[in-house]
């Protein structure tokens, strides 16, 4: 897997894309943000500070307070590629985010996705 032209993508662009997924299939801007939170320990501010100031990918991920200790849990393929075999730490982390979002628009209950 070798797309690391995504790594220097401010996240603020990639953002409101996975909101617009979700609220296609019926699902909430909060629900996006609740999965991002838990994933990177973020809150509503330190969220918030990185979209205001267009962190990249590799710095989001980077700079996040925690990687949740339950990421190991987020199997299944995205794009082509189990996420649990992804080499490449930070393409992983960013293929675990595509995956939650995919999870939420698919319709799953947020307790399944967030591995409760």
């Amino acid at each position: 897997m070798k797309n690391t032209k995504i790594f220097g993508m401010s996240f603020a662009s990639v953002y409101p894309l996975y909101i617009k997924k979700a609220e296609k299939k019926g699902r909430t801007k909060e629900e996006v943000d609740e999965i991002i939170f838990w994933l990177t320990g973020y809150d509503e501010a330190t969220l918030q500070q990185q979209l205001d100031n267009k962190v990249d990918f590799e710095n989001f991920f980077k700079q996040a307070p925690q990687l949740n200790p339950n990421v190991s849990l987020i199997t299944g393929v995205i794009c082509g590629y189990r996420v649990e075999e992804i080499e490449d730490k930070l393409m992983q982390k960013i293929r675990y985010l595509d995956k939650l979002i995919d999870e939420l628009a698919k319709g799953k209950a947020m307790e399944k996705i967030l591995r409760k």
